[in-house]
């Protein structure tokens, strides 16, 4: 940690990216990094694929996000967060290699160590507590912006503290969180509090698409385009549908098939889609997804896989022949 802090202290301008399809962990940390940084008087520019969920716009400056950089960004470092290999970042991953030095900090056990330095702990419950940590040893104060983007982290991290992945330190850095100006009111209403009447029309389509294997120990839900343009909807309004289908009782793994927005294919052809897996913390669905080329935890990983649907749903629904 030391050397990233050296370097970070004589380092010119900054990107700060993280994975596509982000998540509260992966907006909270950023925008808690970046912010940092910059009371420190760096330049910063925060870059992220694929646009920020509505239930994270709330979080102040996350509006700064870009989404494109190009080669003639003159970056000296690039942090890059939550991301198990650099090309979780998407598109830009060629980009981003070519910078000086690059900077890697995650909590997934799949991380492949990429980067000029890495700062990875995989005890920690998400990005954002590592991320807290760094900007402590930096000795940079924590103002109200920073804490709010540390705890919307953790806290939807950890699954508003209901995951396996919750830790003392969740709580004591959450705390700490609130007394400098986080409201756990405010980030509960915007990310778990107001939907839009379309993600109501989607996650009824979502939940109807559910089917479970012959022993019931697995469950599959699929969101396709064609659902997305019936309930005038966007990816970023999936964000925590898996886990209807992962609290089904007797269910030890749930999958979310999600078509991917570029899919360019007749009906039929193959697309693109992302599985997310989850499990009961009985079944290691890192591993799985690492044999897919994607990674993760040991309750909760993704890949993603050019493939019919009905090929994806083959091999999600072997699965359960080893449950």
């Amino acid at each position: 940690m030391d050397k990233i802090i050296q370097h970070l202290q004589q380092s010119g301008p900054i990107l700060i990216a993280s994975h596509i399809n982000p998540d509260g962990d992966a907006i909270g940390s950023s925008l808690a990094i970046g912010l940092a940084l910059e009371s420190l008087g760096k330049h910063v520019t925060f870059y992220t694929e694929s646009p920020i969920p509505a239930v994270y716009r709330f979080l102040p400056e996350s509006d700064r996000m870009v989404e494109e950089i190009n080669a003639e960004n003159q970056f000296q470092t690039a942090i890059i967060l939550d991301c198990g290999d650099i090309y979780r970042v998407g598109d830009a991953a060629s980009i981003i290699e070519k910078i000086p030095t690059v900077i890697n900090i995650d909590h997934h056990i799949t991380n492949t160590k990429f980067g000029n330095y890495s700062l990875i702990d995989t005890t920690a419950c998400a990005t954002a507590e590592i991320v807290y940590r760094l900007i402590k040893k930096m000795n940079v104060p924590i103002n109200n912006v920073i804490a709010i983007s540390i705890y919307t982290g953790i806290m939807t991290d950890t699954g508003s503290f209901r995951f396996s992945n919750t830790n003392k330190d969740s709580f004591a850095i959450c705390e700490e969180m609130i007394a400098l100006g986080a409201d756990p009111y405010l980030v509960a209403q915007y990310v778990y509090g107001t939907y839009s009447l379309g993600r109501i029309k989607l996650l009824n389509r979502a939940i109807d698409s559910i089917e479970i294997s012959k022993n019931g120990k697995l469950s599959v839900m699929t969101v396709t385009e064609e659902m997305f343009d019936e309930t005038n909807t966007k990816p970023d309004d999936v964000d925590g549908f898996i886990n209807y289908a992962k609290g089904i009782e007797d269910v030890k793994i749930a999958a979310l098939i999600l078509e991917q927005h570029k899919n360019n294919g007749n009906k039929g052809t193959s697309k693109t889609y992302h599985v997310s897996l989850r499990s009961d913390e009985t079944v290691d669905v890192g591993e799985i997804a690492t044999f897919y080329g994607g990674g993760g935890h040991s309750t909760a990983a993704g890949f993603s896989i050019e493939s019919p649907l009905a090929g994806i749903k083959s091999k999600i629904f072997n699965l359960a022949n080893k449950l």
